[in-house]
């Protein structure tokens, strides 16, 4: 029989504030979100558009982001929403369905991302 963990239930101390549930430390010191939120001054974030292999359709290409799959997931949510339309995320590559390049590249630029335009 397999054992399991106990599950952390802290998730406020008086003495420090909010816990992070992940490190178990202060949020103001927690380690865990200074990894994901780390942005490299030259990332490379891209926002182009492509249409092959979509029969002509054409679709807006934001790649280079530096995050992991649930916060890709979540930013490609938000800018679907910001753009009304749908789109997905493909081998780390948000794919946004229309031409919306100069709509996210503001966006992400607002976001603080060095996002360049790319392609024609």
């Amino acid at each position: 029989m397999a054992t399991m963990k106990p599950m952390k239930t802290t998730v406020y101390s008086t003495d420090h504030g909010r816990i992070c549930p992940e490190c178990d430390k202060p949020v103001a010191s927690c380690i865990c979100r200074q990894k994901k939120v780390v942005v490299p001054a030259k990332s490379g974030v891209r926002v182009g558009r492509e249409t092959k292999g979509r029969k002509g359709k054409g679709v807006t290409v934001i790649s280079g982001l530096p995050l992991d799959a649930a916060a890709l997931e979540a930013l490609a949510k938000e800018l679907k929403k910001r753009c009304g339309s749908g789109g997905t995320v493909k081998e780390g590559v948000i794919e946004i369905q229309g031409d919306h390049r100069d709509v996210l590249l503001e966006d992400l630029v607002k976001r603080g991302w060095p996002a360049k335009k790319s392609g024609g």
